[in-house]
């Protein structure tokens, strides 16, 4: 029987394009995502090609999590993949600006919710003795950026919860993933600046940034290592991305 992979915040940007870039490969989907049109229409492009279960689901509900597992059906039950993509990031207003409601929300998704559903599934897998949890992090929990405070310090979490993972799955077959994507023209920066369409687009101006597949392709290339083989972290950038200077106030 082939694979079942559980992917968070399905419905746009990394999370659609992994769900399918695994279907081409013919793995079982359950897709999960808070716009149930979006994840109707997924489910219905994608049921074509492989078995798919869609779950209407905030990540940021821990209830909703344990129940949603609880609740797949047995053919969907053992999961072997779940990628931790669903996240945000909103404004970039400096940290004395910044609207206490964003930081939490950004807590709440990028790490809480992570929390849920990782503790939800993890245990199965421990049990079964095989499994990989992919989680999404970003080069913004390794380089700080003006802006990026709360954002920036919720994937550093990812980033270690990750590694600390690593460490207590010693002696399992269950292996962790951290892949922190750097520039990326997805809906990121629309949720961002909440729906600002023309701030959201001066991002990009002159750039070629990372695509939604291309890190559909690198968590795949990650799933799909040698049982033996461990990807621990995976960062990419695109070409005209770097790492920021050093920044330097002169103002006396």
């Amino acid at each position: 029987m082939s694979q079942i992979a559980f992917i968070t915040g399905a419905t746009s940007g990394f999370g659609a394009a992994c769900a399918r870039r695994f279907a081409a490969h013919g793995w079982r989907l359950i897709v999960c995502g808070r716009r149930q049109d979006r994840l109707e229409a997924l489910r219905a492009e994608l049921a074509a090609t492989v078995p798919v279960h869609a779950v209407a689901l905030d990540v940021r509900d821990e209830a909703a999590v344990n129940a949603a597992v609880a609740a797949l059906p047995a053919d969907f039950a053992e999961v072997d993949l779940l990628v931790n993509n669903a996240g945000l990031a909103l404004g970039l207003e400096p940290a004395h600006r910044c609207p206490m409601d964003d930081w939490q929300r950004m807590v709440d998704t990028n790490i809480k919710g992570l929390l849920y559903c990782t503790r939800a599934i993890l245990p199965g897998m421990v049990v079964r003795d095989r499994g990989h949890i992919v989680n999404i992090g970003s080069v913004a929990g390794n380089y700080p950026y003006p802006g990026g405070n709360v954002y920036g310090a919720t994937k550093a979490f990812v980033r270690q919860f990750s590694l600390n993972l690593r460490a207590d799955l010693l002696g399992t077959r269950v292996r962790v993933t951290n892949i922190e994507p750097g520039m990326a023209e997805t809906e990121f920066s629309l949720v961002r600046f909440k729906g600002e369409s023309d701030q959201s687009a001066k991002v990009y101006a002159g750039t070629q940034p990372l695509q939604a597949e291309d890190i559909a392709d690198a968590v795949y290339w990650a799933a799909t290592r040698p049982a033996h083989v461990n990807i621990n972290t995976l960062e990419v950038m695109p070409v005209c991305q770097a790492f920021a200077p050093f920044a330097i106030s002169r103002a006396g």
